[in-house]
């Protein structure tokens, strides 16, 4: 009918695969794929490393941390292994609601994963959890460095030890690690003004293969930082080339007659890295040349004097 407004074209509703074509809903299953491997790979590692050896699934790991939580210092450090691998293959914002829902206050779980990782990493401290049978009084160990637990080992009645009694002694552990490192500190600066005095008092002739030694050795540590860094430079160059390749490739449309121009990010990338290797020849290249103005005569002799020594050697 004449004057009558066009509609306006009907807004698509429904699941997100509608629309899509087979090659997209193919790469959001072959990344949902790889993103779900990913996860699966790096709870595996985890769990090798805390010594866990149940069922990597959600529903596992909350059924073993409930029956942990009734247990004293072994149910925390088995519940702390679970939490961090519950964290570990939960999506991102849902172990805080996991935690909720199993009963525990953040602040309680941050500490029983603190003391299973902590525990894992100290031989120390993995030997108290055996000995203290209070579980307050374990997770008072979690807090301080393997020096003070050092200390702790040897009391006889640290199973007794409630845990104000057990932060008392941890207290006077602390003050007792300290004293003794002033007091190290003190005799090795009493020591070095000795040992200064009397070299003040006699004559030193020190040999000068020994007092370049030090020189060398900083040029030599020096070099293999400068030879790593040079590899990365040179190793990055070709991850970014391999993964650009891979990315062309592995596209729907990819096409290898068609030219594949580097888009702005990854060239960007490129040349940042090709300014740092010019940079890094500029400075290799103003260092030879004033190492050249200073030394470059003497060496020259020098080289010919050795190559010459040799010579008559082999001879």
């Amino acid at each position: 009918m004449a004057g009558r407004k066009p509609l306006a074209a009907a807004e698509q509703r429904g699941p997100e695969f509608v629309g899509a074509t087979p090659a997209d809903m193919a790469a959001q299953e072959s990344g949902a794929r790889n993103a779900l491997a990913l996860v699966e790979e790096n709870a595996s590692a985890l769990a090798q490393r805390l010594g866990y050896e149940g069922a990597l699934t959600v529903g596992t790991l909350e059924d073993e941390i409930r029956f942990y939580q009734r247990r004293t210092v072994e149910a925390i450090l088995e519940t702390g292994k679970r939490l961090l691998l519950l964290k570990e293959i939960t999506p991102h914002g849902e172990f805080a609601q996991r935690v909720e829902l199993l009963g525990f206050a953040k602040t309680t779980a941050f500490r029983f994963m603190q003391a299973a990782a902590k525990t894992a990493k100290s031989s120390k401290l993995e030997l108290l959890s055996s000995q203290v049978k209070n579980a307050s009084a374990f997770l008072e160990l979690v807090t301080h460095d393997d020096d003070v637990l050092e200390n702790l080992q040897e009391m006889d009645d640290i199973d007794r030890l409630s845990a104000s009694q057990l932060r008392e002694r941890l207290r006077q552990a602390e003050q007792d690690v300290k004293f003794a490192a002033e007091k190290r500190a003190k005799a090795e600066e009493r020591a070095d003004k000795a040992e200064k005095k009397l070299a003040g008092n006699r004559p030193t002739v020190v040999p000068l293969d020994e007092r370049v030694a030090d020189f060398q050795k900083e040029v030599a540590d020096r070099q293999i930082l400068i030879e790593k860094a040079v590899e990365a430079h040179h190793q990055s160059a070709i991850a970014l080339e391999a993964w650009w390749t891979h990315e062309v490739t592995s596209a729907a449309d990819y096409d290898p007659e068609a030219p594949a121009p580097l888009p702005r990010p990854v060239a960007l990338a490129a040349l940042h890295l090709q300014d740092a290797l010019t940079r890094l020849a500029q400075m290799v290249g103003a260092a030879q040349h004033e190492f050249d103005q200073r030394f470059g005569a003497d060496l020259a002799e020098s080289r010919q004097y050795l190559m010459q020594e040799a010579a008559d050697a082999a001879a």
